[in-house]
């Protein structure tokens, strides 16, 4: 059997600890009925939330990341790796080390987005990665929520609507409001759905503004998205 440190000599330890921890850990029977769930086909341990974040945790604090060069390489080589739950570790990396998400790490989240391509990894890297960006770099990473707000691609659409989750009472009402009006024509259930949870979230701290938006673009969300928006009126 090969060892990691023979193939990958330079490697930061934290990528095969984690990967030969969920590896130890893989429980076979949950492995269908968890990629049944998230309709795909990529492979999965069978290892759930808490023993993944228990070996994630247990991997960094024994080899803590100490540079913005050794959070982008174990990042990146988690990322690489084929199970999903190796792709969770990767955005848990991403996500933990606050100092290091910042508006030089969003070429690393858009890549992720894009590969991921669906909703368990973006909307995580949303509102936890992109969405931190945001919050506190808001005048130069709005300009890159601009752009992605009218890219091509539906996944980074959905992010830039998303991206302020968690903002509460930091949330960019105009910013907000004017995404979601200027996706609010698209027939995508995962767009149509995105609308109404910001819109959602952000009641939770203006319901009145919310409300009297949702009253007077009626006609031009979805019925999904006003559902969603107004799911507590």
């Amino acid at each position: 059997m090969y060892r990691w440190v023979d193939i990958l000599p330079t490697m930061h330890p934290v990528v095969p600890i984690v990967s030969e921890g969920l590896a130890g850990a893989a429980d076979v029977e949950k492995t269908g009925p968890m990629a049944a769930y998230l309709k795909t086909d990529m492979p999965f341990y069978g290892v759930q939330s808490a023993d993944r974040k228990r070996i994630l945790s247990a991997a960094l604090k024994a080899h803590p990341i100490t540079s913005r060069a050794e959070y982008r390489g174990v990042v990146t080589s988690l990322w690489a790796l084929p199970h999903r739950e190796e792709k969770y570790c990767a955005i848990g990396v991403a996500t933990r080390y606050r100092e290091y998400v910042s508006p030089g790490s969003m070429p690393l989240y858009k890549r992720m987005i894009v590969e991921g391509a669906w909703w368990d990894l973006v909307d995580w890297l949303a509102s936890d990665a992109v969405g931190m960006v945001l919050l506190r770099h808001r005048e130069q990473t709005a300009i890159t929520m601009e752009l992605w707000i009218d890219d091509r691609d539906m996944w980074l659409r959905r992010t830039a609507i998303l991206s302020q989750l968690r903002h509460r009472e930091q949330t960019d009402a105009d910013m907000l409001f004017d995404f979601c009006l200027r996706r609010s024509h698209e027939k995508e259930f995962f767009i149509r759905k995105a609308i109404g949870w910001a819109l959602r979230e952000h009641a939770k701290t203006d319901p009145t503004g919310v409300y009297r938006f949702c009253d007077r673009n009626s006609e031009r969300l979805s019925g999904l998205s006003l559902r969603e928006a107004t799911k507590h009126r």
